[in-house]
């Protein structure tokens, strides 16, 4: 799924084709054939991107909190969030954001009919968290609750949120309570950097150093670490190290198996080469998902990390791209 000013491509890699839709929409996050997305007028809703069946969610300032509230401004200008404590980003507790703001995860059972939204502002030391049948959103609380600074990643796996910050910590919560979470552990990972003898020997420039956190099938969390690199040809290229905790030490990760990491979505799903699904690959799209960097760039790829090559999509290079994610209709 890529998207441009005023319209969204299906690509599908087996069919190598290109399907377009006008639409005014901005994808937030995927769950299967679902995206939850939100509009110009600033209302949320989860669509479905083949039947255009669409479900209206509730107002994005309609939220039951005790520490701030948001108001809208009107029209598309956004939206202003008055903050009752100090917050270690600002100074002031007024903050003025727009929907480019606004990151979410969005998780559906296509059996149950059931959903779960999360989504906080980038600005904003908290997350807002909605199910099936709620009337408002509740609040999760990134610097009092959770005890954790600089919101950088997060996973939503049916009700398991995992949430990534720094200071390197990783907090795994459950959100089927009637109202409220429980949070279920906790992990702090090490300071983690790219060995000498895994650094690439041709970098000339290295652009950025990302880390990421994905779950498995088996419930396991991984840390990615992407290296975007500029060669001496003056080439772009990237690597990719995944990183465990087994019996409280960290390890790292030479192979996914029968696994293929969508890096957009944060999860392993099972390979399948009817659906194109590669083994031990990487689904990438953008190392910044959460946190958005001024020298981001879209790169639409398959890593293998067996081989360590990068599989491109010709198809997609003359498409004016603001932003992509790979996603599965399951």
């Amino acid at each position: 799924m890529s998207q441009e000013e005023v319209s969204y491509h299906m690509y599908n890699p087996e069919e190598d084709r290109v399907y377009e839709t006008k639409n005014d929409y901005r994808f937030l996050g995927s769950s299967g054939k679902w995206f939850l997305v939100v509009d110009s007028r600033l209302d949320l809703y989860i669509i479905n991107v083949f039947s255009n069946e669409r479900i209206r969610l509730p107002p994005l300032e309609r939220v039951k909190s005790s520490l701030y509230n948001i108001e809208r401004l009107g029209g598309d200008k956004g939206f202003e969030l008055f903050i009752e404590e100090a917050t270690p980003y600002n100074s002031s507790a007024n903050i003025l954001v727009t929907t480019k703001d606004l990151r979410a995860v969005l998780w559906v059972d296509e059996k149950k009919r059931d959903y779960v939204v999360v989504w906080g502002f980038e600005a904003c030391p908290y997350l807002r968290f909605w199910k099936k049948g709620d009337v408002h959103y509740r609040e999760i609380s990134t610097q009092v609750d959770l005890r954790f600074y600089g919101l950088k990643d997060m996973v939503l796996k049916g009700y398991s949120l995992y949430v990534h910050s720094e200071p390197r910590y990783t907090e795994h919560l459950v959100l089927s309570g009637h109202d409220s979470f429980e949070v279920v552990s906790k992990m702090l990972w090490p300071l983690l950097r790219t060995d000498e003898y895994e650094r690439p020997t041709r970098a000339n420039k290295i652009f950025s150093l990302i880390n990421n956190i994905a779950v498995t099938t088996s419930q396991e969390v991984l840390m990615v670490q992407t290296l975007a690199y500029e060669s001496f040809s003056f080439e772009r290229h990237r690597m990719f190290h995944l990183y465990k905790e087994q019996d409280t030490k960290f390890i790292k990760v030479d192979s996914l198996g029968d696994e293929a990491l969508f890096l957009d979505l944060g999860i392993t799903v099972p390979a399948d080469h009817t659906l194109g699904i590669e083994p031990n690959s990487i689904y990438f799209t953008r190392d910044d998902r959460f946190c958005h960097k001024r020298d981001s760039y879209i790169d639409i790829c398959v890593y293998n990390l067996a081989t360590k090559t990068i599989k491109h999509f010709p198809s997609l290079s003359n498409l004016k791209l603001k932003d992509a994610q790979w996603f599965f209709p399951s």
